[in-house]
């Protein structure tokens, strides 16, 4: 498959919730946007309006889809969810602040060195939090499956941060593997093409590369 053929990703996380508004974890679990978040997608929307999209997917999360929906609205594309997008599930820690998480991965990192020796262990494990093997798992059998399936479209979808960021960071250490857990702002997009084997990256929008 030559380049040209290559499908076009627009991948985007989700507009702003009553989580993220409140700076509380949330994963899995499910939250609804908030009036600032809908005001972004709409501006989203309107930014993306003269790209050409031929199909909207969206993690089956309700922030999500309620992203998806309004990025849709004026394309009359039928909405398709998938639970292989969604957040990492961050386990009993969904809900807590994000200083009270912080404050758990600093403690579980203590731990890492001798456990990372011995059973190859990260502090997602340590801490009951679907790790990054999983995610990565989950996210490239969706994009890949996509792409077999709409060679030389393109295609908008709706996902979270915390997939999001290390799905790039697997894929392009070398720009991604320093980016700070906020640093993909909502409704920040990367645009990428694959041809269900390779991904090659284009331009990112809405990222904060100096947040440390």
């Amino acid at each position: 498959m030559t380049k040209e053929n290559y499908c076009t990703f627009y991948l985007v996380r989700h507009a702003e919730s009553d989580f993220n508004a409140k700076g509380l974890l949330v994963g899995d679990t499910d939250a609804t946007l908030t009036e600032n978040g809908r005001k972004q997608a709409e501006k989203l929307a309107i930014k993306l309006k003269g790209v050409s999209i031929d199909a909207i997917y969206s993690s089956n999360l309700l922030r999500a889809k309620q992203t998806a929906e309004i990025l849709s609205k004026e394309r009359k594309l039928a909405l398709q969810t998938s639970e292989l997008i969604r957040e990492r599930s961050y386990g009993s820690h969904e809900g807590l602040s994000s200083h009270e998480y912080e404050e758990k991965v600093r403690q579980a990192k203590k731990q890492i060195s001798e456990l990372v020796r011995t059973m190859g262990k990260t502090y997602h494990d340590l801490l009951g939090v679907e790790n990054n093997k999983n995610l990565l798992a989950r996210m490239t059998t969706f994009l890949r499956e996509i792409a077999v399936a709409n060679p030389s479209k393109s295609v908008l979808v709706v996902t979270h941060g915390g997939i999001l960021r290390a799905f790039l960071a697997h894929l392009y250490p070398e720009k991604f593997i320093d980016l700070h857990a906020v640093a993909i702002g909502n409704t920040a997009y990367v645009k990428i093409s694959s041809d269900g084997t390779d991904f090659i990256f284009s331009e990112a929008h809405g990222i904060d590369f100096d947040r440390k």
